[in-house]
């Protein structure tokens, strides 16, 4: 996939653009079913699968007070959508002066003058332009005078609940991973580097590895059952995946400062990770955090855990 920092840096026409526009912050199931279709459209006719974003998210400069908490960080995304199949991505730097642009001149001066789209499919919610007055009408009323068409892709749903980034943010802080899974269509995932830790969980005979996450939202408080994977070269290898038993909480059977950690046992492995970049991905919640009398009823509990995501994770 080529990476473009922002439509003025294409430096030649690309070739029969099928675009898609938007902040896709997620890549959940309603981006993947756009996704799906610009390639889809892209591949039949010999031409470039586009996808256009922004950088930070358009709330972050426009509203900073009422900024959402992002699902995937910048890097997540970038490689969501190159597992997805776009072939090319614009990621246009999102300040004050472009947020003064209109829909129109939005429409003209940058989707038709410089990316030259073919097709354009945006989804069911899209708005663009100065405060957000640019319409679906008036895109597909300009789109056949430009000699472009425009799609709207109609929403998708689960159970009949819209899948959407506000949706996905509201069931991970109720610890509702599996639900929030199935809107993303992957286990929700969050990265970091292995840090030193107080070294506790070795006293209860369950050593763990403690994550700095990079992501700005973590699940809600609780004992989870997931996938440990390395996303950086060292031993064990990049892409090696472990099984592990994750905690998300504030320790409330040792600690009283508050602060949030984010831990792992990675079940069945012995070894060496501080300084290691990880991805950690959250499939099913066990139970909720809970404080302790003392540390044999927490070491009996941990065993339980893991007993417990060994059959969620269908290890022996």
């Amino acid at each position: 996939m080529e990476y473009f920092a922002g439509s003025g840096s294409l430096d030649r026409p690309l070739k029969k653009p099928i675009v898609t526009i938007g902040n896709f912050d997620g890549l959940h199931v309603g981006h993947r079913a756009i996704m799906d279709t610009v390639v889809a459209r892209a591949r039949a006719s010999g031409g470039t699968a586009v996808v256009y974003t922004f950088n930070p998210h358009p709330i972050r400069v426009l509203r900073p007070d009422q900024s959402p908490r992002l699902l995937t960080t910048h890097e997540q995304k970038i490689e969501l959508l190159e597992q997805a199949g776009i072939d090319a991505l614009i990621v246009e730097d999102f300040d004050a002066e472009f947020a003064a642009t209109t829909a129109e001149e939005f429409i003209h001066e940058i989707l038709f003058a410089r990316i030259q789209p073919l097709e354009v499919y945006v989804g069911y919610d899209f708005h663009f332009g100065r405060d957000r007055k640019g319409s679906m009408g008036l895109l597909t009323e300009l789109g056949p005078k430009l000699g472009f068409s425009v799609t709207i892709i109609p929403e998708v749903t689960i159970g009949g609940s819209d899948v959407n980034s506000t949706r996905i943010r509201k069931l991970l802080a109720e610890s509702r991973v599996e639900e929030a899974g199935r809107m993303l269509g992957r286990a929700y995932s969050i990265r970091g580097r292995i840090v030193q830790g107080d070294q506790r969980g070795r006293t209860v005979g369950f050593p763990t590895a403690n994550l700095d996450p990079e992501n700005e939202i973590l699940p809600a408080a609780g004992v989870y059952a997931g996938r440990f994977f390395f996303i950086d070269e060292g031993s064990p290898e990049r892409g090696v995946e472990l099984s592990a038993v994750m905690n998300v909480g504030t320790r409330p059977t040792f600690e009283r400062d508050g602060r949030t950690h984010v831990e792992a046992h990675l079940i069945d492995f012995e070894g060496d990770v501080y300084g290691r970049r990880v991805e950690m991905s959250f499939l099913a919640r066990l139970r909720e955090e809970r404080r302790f009398p003392d540390v044999e009823a927490l070491r009996k509990q941990i065993a339980s855990d893991v007993g417990a995501a060994r059959k969620v994770l269908g290890l022996p």
